[in-house]
């Protein structure tokens, strides 16, 4: 086996490596001595069939085998010879004018890890800005409650609907006095000043009592989901069958056992504790985006081409698919394309990043355990059927860039966290709106080395580098080369669905 170095430019490097027909028939051989003792044909004992007779039963696949083994092993030797690390799977091509036995030319295009110069984790200064859950926000949180178990009694003889009560009705919606569909309903309950139906319909209500017929006009939202009623004008024939009161949910330990748990005290700490974790999730995501800050600001080396352009691409998707979603797709679109420069700029900084901490926990003894990796695979596997689990399972076993892939999430939080022990932390409280405001602050903050500040365009934060910036933090060599030619893996596929139309609603209910 013949290597000589191609390419050597920057962080990419090329290969040709020639491969001598003897060491591809050894490996045919090979094959054969594995295969032949399970052979059966008729006129020979069982696993006595010639080496020749089975080269001629199964060449081609004996042949591709053996390739595929010599190439594999022929890349590895390539990587440990010249201690690469390689950024990506190694692209690799077989010589046009090989055919079976002649010598092989194999040409290897790898990118490489950069050297990372070891990153300095001490004299981390962040500041924390902590919010303390008051019990106002406990007490506004029980009345939500409240009023979402509320209930409704028969209101007395003639009483007029007011704001907050609710209405027994029949209805039967008409266009152009002509029946639609979705449009009639009966006992349907309204509670007026809920909004649940579409604009006007509800206020014309007010003032009705139990036994009124009336006609009501409303016009249906632009942008309602039945096309055949957008926009357009419609009457609606009501009759109001009862007017119900509302009745107040008395916040006690009765309520509280209504809800399955043992007492007001204990519903009154699951609400802190839920308020407690939310504004616990925004302090990280302050504290993450300082850190990514100050790790960026201190460090500037070359990353792979081949991971910015995987990592722009997923940017750019995920930003094109919420474009469609915008009022003015077009407007959108073009917006986006517009700052595609800043969004490659992003993508180079997630992976600058993504490389740093990876480098930061492999030196500092960080992992992900078997045990946290099965449950991220468990976690994964729910997406798909019950028969295609396995499969997910297996797909992810075999293929370490998949493996990574699952695992780097958590890589990432693992990172961050050993980071912030190690930072020196100082704690200020401060008010849910600042919190905020610091963290829509750093959003619309230019990326260190990046680009010059800006209006962000709607929907950017799905593309700001620090919210998944650590996605590569996981990233390891590849270990191994993937077969030339060798049968596509896939992952077990999703539980494809027909797409379904939802329910149909009633007409007059706004979405």
């Amino acid at each position: 086996m013949q290597i000589v170095e191609t390419t050597n430019e920057g962080l990419k490097r090329g290969y040709s490596v020639k491969i001598a027909a003897k060491d591809i028939a050894a490996k045919i051989d090979g094959e054969v001595a594995k295969i032949a003792p399970q052979m059966n044909m008729p006129g020979f004992r069982p696993g006595k069939v010639p080496a020749n007779l089975v080269k001629k039963m199964h060449g081609p696949a004996l042949h591709q085998e053996a390739l595929n083994t010599t190439v594999r092993e022929a890349i590895g030797k390539v990587i440990a010879d010249n201690k690469l690390r390689p950024a990506m799977q190694p692209q690799i091509a077989l010589g046009e004018d090989y055919t079976e036995g002649k010598d092989a030319e194999v040409i290897v295009s790898i990118e490489v890890l950069p050297t990372i110069p070891a990153p300095s984790i001490d004299g981390i200064k962040l500041e924390k800005l902590v919010v303390p859950v008051s019990d106002a926000e406990v007490d506004e949180q029980l009345a939500k409650l409240a009023g979402q178990a509320k209930s409704f009694t028969d209101a007395k003889k003639g009483k007029k609907a007011e704001v907050g009560d609710q209405l027994i009705i029949d209805f039967l919606g008409k266009l152009d006095g002509v029946e639609f569909d979705g449009g009639k309903a009966e006992d349907a309950a309204l509670e007026i000043g809920s909004g649940r139906f579409i604009p006007g319909f509800e206020e014309q209500l007010v003032g009705a009592k139990a036994g009124d017929e009336k006609t009501i006009t409303v016009t249906f939202p632009a942008d309602y989901q039945a096309a055949n009623l957008a926009g357009k004008d419609a009457t609606f024939d009501i009759t109001v069958k009862s007017v119900k009161v509302p009745g107040e949910a008395k916040i006690d330990d009765d309520f509280a056992k209504n809800l399955g748990l043992t007492d007001l005290a204990q519903l009154t700490g699951l609400l802190r504790g839920q308020l407690e974790q939310e504004t616990a999730g925004l302090t990280r995501t302050q504290m993450k985006r300082a850190l990514l800050d100050h790790l960026a600001a201190g460090h500037d080396f070359d990353v792979p081409p081949s991971m910015v352009e995987a990592e722009f691409d997923q940017i750019w998707a995920q930003l094109q698919q919420e474009a469609q979603n915008e009022e003015d797709p077009a407007a959108a679109l073009k917006e986006i394309e517009d700052e595609k420069d800043e969004y490659q700029a992003i993508a180079v900084r997630r992976v600058r990043l993504g490389l740093l901490l990876s480098e930061i926990g492999q030196a500092n003894g960080v992992e992900v355990s078997q045990q946290e990796m099965n449950m991220l695979l468990n976690q994964a596997a729910q997406q798909y059927r019950a028969e295609d689990r396995q499969r997910f399972a297996d797909f992810i076993g075999q293929d370490p860039l998949a493996a990574a892939q699952l695992r780097a999430p958590l890589y990432e939080d693992k990172v961050v966290d050993f980071l912030f022990d190690k930072a020196e932390v100082t704690t200020r409280e401060v008010t849910r709106e600042d919190l905020q405001a610091a963290i829509e602050a750093d959003e619309a903050a230019p990326a260190p080395a990046a680009k010059p500040a800006k209006k962000a365009p709607a929907k950017k934060a799905a593309a700001k580098a620090d919210d998944k910036a650590e996605d590569k933090a996981d990233a390891k060599p590849a270990k191994e080369a993937p077969k030339d030619k060798a049968p596509k893996k896939e992952a077990a596929p999703k539980d494809e669905k027909a797409e379904k139309k939802a329910p149909a609603k009633k007409a007059a209910a706004k979405k």
